[in-house]
């Protein structure tokens, strides 16, 4: 599996509601050592600085909630297995680890479950996972914003890897701290051309969870090039929450009156 971002979706989320989080830039998390041998020296350092990879490694469930203008959807997914879970107040889809599904009996859920289905689990647990297989890293210019240089690092994948390999990202740390900042995308998804077009989000604040730091929120920014300009869209990633066992298979399989979902 690996990251799908939809463009539509900024048109979802521009009306989210604020949510007080804990903001942590200046916690510590405790550091552990990750095999240096698999991943280059900057993408190490960036795992560390947010808590290591060891420890997120430890972790197999991951939930959290996500505003909606006046209400919350819950996020449940496996860490390994990538089966996923979205509940919302009438409806819910999901993964179960070969179709997408969908329940949706009060037509209630007017989006594509095939692109949102683990899309904000990709936003939410950045960095790590920049860690899944079949990604190539290398060294990206800088980005420049507010006077400050942030080094990057692409990533880019393998052949057959995800559903857009073709896509590429660029994780923007802080040069002091090495925590992420910025997170660059091209969107292929429907057309399997490449793209130069690079839109840009920034990762605005962390919050300690167990021994990880993990997303407050999300900010998309208005850019020429690689000139940030001003701010669009947030998003808010509220009540996270780690857990070291797996939820049993029945949690993501399709529920009785679920349907399949296609890629359109």
């Amino acid at each position: 599996m690996r990251i799908v971002f939809l463009i539509a979706v900024l048109l979802i989320v521009s009306c989210k509601q604020t949510v007080k989080n804990q903001n942590v830039e200046n916690v510590k998390p405790e550091k552990k050592v990750v095999e240096s041998k698999k991943y280059p020296e900057t993408i190490t350092k960036v795992f560390e600085a947010h808590g290591g990879l060891d420890s997120w490694k430890a972790y197999k469930t991951i939930e959290f909630k996500f505003p909606i203008k006046d209400f919350e959807e819950t996020h449940t997914i496996g860490l390994y297995s990538r089966k996923d879970k979205v509940e919302g107040p009438n409806y819910s889809y999901g993964f179960d680890g070969e179709h997408v599904w969908e329940l949706d009996e009060e037509n209630a859920f007017t989006s594509d479950a095939f692109f949102l289905h683990n899309l904000y689990f990709y936003f939410g647990a950045m960095p790590f996972v920049l860690a899944d297989s079949g990604i190539v890293y290398s060294n990206t210019e800088a980005l420049e914003y507010n006077g400050v240089s942030y080094p990057g690092i692409k990533i880019s994948y393998n052949n057959g890897v995800g559903t857009s390999p073709k896509d590429n990202y660029y994780l923007h740390y802080n040069p002091k701290t090495y925590k992420m900042e910025w997170l660059g995308y091209t969107f292929t998804y429907n057309t399997g051309e490449v793209s130069n077009n690079v839109k840009w989000i920034r990762y605005n604040d962390w919050t300690k969870v167990d021994e990880v730091l993990l997303p407050v929120s999300i900010t998309w920014f208005d850019y020429e090039g690689r000139t940030i300009k001003e701010p669009k869209n947030t998003v808010y990633f509220k009540d996270a929450q780690l857990h070291k066992n797996n939820m049993p298979n029945k949690f993501y399989a399709i529920p009785e009156g679920g349907s399949i979902v296609v890629r359109k």
